[in-house]
C-alpha cells in the first residue's frame, strides 16, 4: 500500500547519509558547511517521513470510499427529470423574458455611461474655458501694469 510513496523519503535519507559521511571525510575547513547540509538533509527526511505517514493514514480507508461512490452513482442514475413540452416552452419563455429585461437594463446602463461621458467632456470644456478666462484676466492686469509704467 505505501511502497509507491517511499521514494522521496528514501532519496532524502540517502542524501542525509551522504552529507553526514562527507562531514567526517572532508577537511576540517568544510565541517561547518557539512553540519548545515546534514541538518537540513535530516530535517527533509523528517518532513518526507511525516508526509509518508500522513498519506498512508489518509489512504487507509480508501477501499470503503470507492464502494460508497459506486453505490451513489448506481442509485442516482435511475432518476431522470421528465418535463412536458408545455413546461419546457414555459421555462423558455420565462428565461427569454428575463434575458430581455437584462438586455434592456444593460442598454440603459450603456446610455447612462454615454451621458456621463458627455457630461464629463462638457465639464472639461467648462474648466478649460475658466482657465482661459483666468489667463485673459492675468494678461489684462499685466497689460494695465505695463501701460501705467509707461505713462510714468
Amino acid at each position: 500500500m505505501g511502497r509507491q510513496y517511499d521514494t522521496p523519503t528514501i532519496v532524502t535519507s540517502c542524501l542525509a547519509i551522504a552529507m553526514t559521511i562527507m562531514y567526517f571525510i572532508m577537511p576540517a575547513a568544510t565541517n561547518q558547511i557539512f553540519v548545515v547540509f546534514s541538518a537540513i538533509s535530516w530535517f527533509l527526511v523528517a518532513i518526507c517521513w511525516l508526509a509518508l505517514k500522513s498519506t498512508q493514514y489518509m489512504h487507509r480507508f480508501e477501499a470503503h470510499e470507492h464502494e460508497e461512490k459506486k453505490k451513489l452513482t448506481s442509485h442516482s442514475s435511475g432518476q431522470t427529470l421528465q418535463m412536458t413540452s408545455n413546461q419546457i416552452s414555459q421555462a423558455k419563455s420565462e428565461l427569454n423574458a428575463e434575458l430581455d429585461s437584462l438586455r434592456s437594463s444593460l442598454k440603459n446602463k450603456d446610455e447612462e455611461i454615454e451621458s456621463l461621458k458627455s457630461e464629463i467632456s462638457n465639464l472639461n470644456t467648462l474648466v478649460e474655458i475658466e482657465k482661459l478666462k483666468v489667463d485673459l484676466a492675468n494678461l489684462k492686469t499685466l497689460a494695465a501694469k505695463e501701460s501705467s509704467k509707461k505713462k510714468k
